[in-house]
């Protein structure tokens, strides 16, 4: 019994994944971005991203958008970084933060017409670099990872994709000391062309 339901499960897939629409493409754009936590200012600061997607239709209301992008945050320290986080950082005074991150948002798209559609899903990180100013003795600050929910907006004119979106960190990113938790957050605006 239980074959013959998975027999009539792949032959649907396999007949939906016939008629969806497929289509891949390159974005880029700007990353309003910050970490949330202790000493950390509560400003968002100017990064990007660059990278691909693809598109994958699941029938007329649903798509599956997975992507590629190469993403920067930054972030700024406030005055009280040098005292709280002093035998850690070598200069922990100077206030900029650059991540960056190979993300990989995997986003569910709900459309709403033929131009518009509603996106959410996850995105794992992986650090790729940072900032290497506030290191003292090799330690990590960062975690190697950061997890995170996307919400966001596409319009779809022809083949030019409009997106926005707000991301907001799940994990833990602070690698120095488990009393205070650091989150990512920002505001990404894409601009991408389907191929």
């Amino acid at each position: 019994m239980n074959r013959k339901l998975l027999v009539v499960a792949a032959g649907l897939l396999i007949a939906q994944a016939g008629k969806a629409q497929f289509h891949i493409g390159v974005k880029g754009g700007v990353n309003l971005s910050k970490v949330q936590g202790r000493s950390f200012k509560e400003e968002f600061n100017t990064g990007y991203h660059l990278g691909g997607f693809a598109e994958i239709g699941l029938g007329k209301k649903f798509a599956i958008q997975p992507e590629l992008l190469f993403n920067q945050y930054q972030t700024r320290t406030d005055t009280s970084f040098s005292q709280v986080y002093s035998n850690v950082f070598s200069d922990a005074s100077s206030g900029n933060v650059k991540l960056n991150y190979l993300s990989v948002p995997i986003l569910l798209n709900y459309k709403l017409g033929t131009s518009f559609a509603l996106q959410a899903g996850p995105q794992f990180g992986v650090l790729m670099n940072k900032d290497e100013n506030l290191l003292q003795n090799g330690q990590r600050a960062f975690k190697g990872g950061d997890f995170s929910m996307l919400g966001g907006v596409q319009l779809s004119l022809s083949k030019i994709r409009i997106q926005g979106r707000y991301a907001v960190g799940l994990n833990d990113i602070n690698d120095v000391t488990t009393t205070s938790k650091w989150k990512s957050q920002a505001i990404q605006l894409s601009l991408g062309l389907a191929l």
